[in-house]
């Protein structure tokens, strides 16, 4: 469409970094499966996490009945049918919100257990690309309390959007349709910011402007983020793409977010 004095209107760059966000994920897949030593090196601290979490959700789907009744105890007086409907609704909605919770988590949990195996693979990936900044002049508890600190903010975060999922997961139609689309995009957000931090991080930026420069490129952000939330859901994706989602965020790092 053409502007009044005849030049064509700028079109909104939005839905290219979308995309472009996605293919920061295949990036890093590519920049490892160049380098298989760096990706088995990388799985090491997911697969620990992964026990861990692999426990967690088994116990939750072995009391899944039991925690449907406890969130429904409306449904006590109703019909045996209708009970029952509204158990498998909450049922569905509790697995949803773990899910959710797990995928999120399982990012900061897996960056903070694996920090130097991941610290290590961002830097290689800087260096394959031209070099990397200078570690920042930090003190090593400083830093370690910083990422303890960042992780449980971050996983209240993700705690609360969890339960506002769970809840919406009851509105008819609504919960079923637009709430896992609305979810996806804000655990694919969540991601990045975990995912980033890591070479955001060696640039001296704290969490809050670390946050900042991914709301100024969310689109990109987003794009990213939801593309590696959807692998994500894929049984062991998580562990397996782990380095390849470290090694794709610290491209779009040093490519889009802070051109170094």
């Amino acid at each position: 469409m053409d502007t009044p004095g005849g030049a064509e209107a700028p079109r909104p760059s939005w839905f290219k970094d979308l995309f472009n966000g996605v293919g920061y994920l295949f990036r890093g897949l590519a920049w490892v499966a160049r380098r298989p030593a760096q990706w088995l090196f990388g799985l090491i601290p997911a697969l620990i996490v992964l026990a861990a979490y692999a426990a967690g959700l088994i116990a939750l789907v072995w009391n899944l009945g039991d925690m449907a009744g406890w969130v429904t105890p409306f449904a006590d007086d109703w019909s045996s049918g209708l009970r029952g409907a509204a158990r498998v609704v909450a049922g569905a909605a509790i697995v949803g919100a773990a899910l959710f919770l797990a995928v999120v988590t399982f990012t900061a949990v897996t960056l903070l257990v694996g920090d130097p195996f991941y610290e290590a693979i961002s830097v290689r990936v800087e260096e394959s690309q031209g070099g990397a900044p200078p570690e920042p002049d930090v003190p090593l508890l400083t830093q370690i309390g910083r990422a303890v600190g960042d992780a449980i903010v971050m996983g209240l975060i993700a705690l609360l959007f969890a339960v506002l999922f769970f809840a919406c997961g009851f509105l008819p139609v609504v919960g079923q349709t637009v709430v896992p689309v609305v979810a996806a995009c804000v655990s694919g957000y969540l991601l990045a910011a975990e995912l980033t931090s890591v070479a955001l991080g060696r640039r001296g930026l704290l969490r809050r402007d670390r946050l900042a420069v991914l709301r100024r490129n969310r689109p990109l952000a987003v794009g990213f983020g939801v593309a590696t939330f959807v692998t994500f859901l894929v049984p062991l994706a998580a562990v397996v793409l782990m380095p390849a989602a470290v090694a794709g965020a610290t491209l779009m790092v040093r490519e889009r977010l802070i051109v170094s």
